[in-house]
């Protein structure tokens, strides 16, 4: 069974430090759209602020679903699960809102020391996660169906400012940038 806590304690925090990555999942408010769960790290592009309060460095890859989210509704998931040692599965569910690089807070946070890409154009935002309930699950609650391996090394991100393909590629806010103006 899991417990729930009111805040990240020392030992939580600790636990988070040693994982490989994360995962976050938003949704939006009303039955259109998609629910939306995505791997993020380096770990060390995430920090604990305070025992109620972590932010992530979000990168360009994909789409901005996440921000979109926030933008309706602000409810956020960041999860974290081992992949090796003892069984444990820690969620942390709360609001999030997002700071972009226009935002006087950016550079503040980017302060901060988080893992940043060799392409600065690739900082989409920082999402920022505030408490509602943590919630830690341990073995036996988490043992079946948990994965096993190891990060074996960090893939480089593309560098988002050249187009590439038909398509194009996004520009770093979430907006695609189309070959000869389309």
């Amino acid at each position: 069974m899991g417990r729930i806590y009111d805040r990240i304690d020392d030992h939580q925090q600790a636990w988070i430090a040693k994982q490989s990555i994360f995962f976050v999942g938003t949704a939006p408010s009303g039955d259109d759209g998609h629910i939306n769960v995505s791997p993020k790290g380096p770990i060390g592009s995430l920090r604990v602020l305070d025992d109620h309060t972590v932010a992530y460095l979000d990168i360009v890859g994909s789409g901005a679903e996440t921000i979109a989210h926030l933008r309706e509704n602000g409810r956020i998931c960041v999860m974290f699960c081992a992949f090796d040692g003892p069984p444990r599965i820690l969620r942390l569910h709360g609001h999030g809102e997002y700071v972009r690089p226009d935002h006087e807070r950016f550079e503040e946070l980017r302060g901060l020391g988080f893992a940043e890409p060799e392409i600065a154009e690739s900082m989409r935002a920082f999402i920022r996660r505030r408490r509602r309930r943590l919630a830690d699950l341990r073995a036996p609650a988490c043992r079946t169906g948990r994965p096993s391996g190891r990060c074996e090394r960090d893939e480089p991100l593309p560098d988002v400012r050249r187009p590439r393909g038909d398509d194009g590629v996004a520009d770093g806010q979430g907006r695609r940038v189309h070959p000869a103006g389309e």
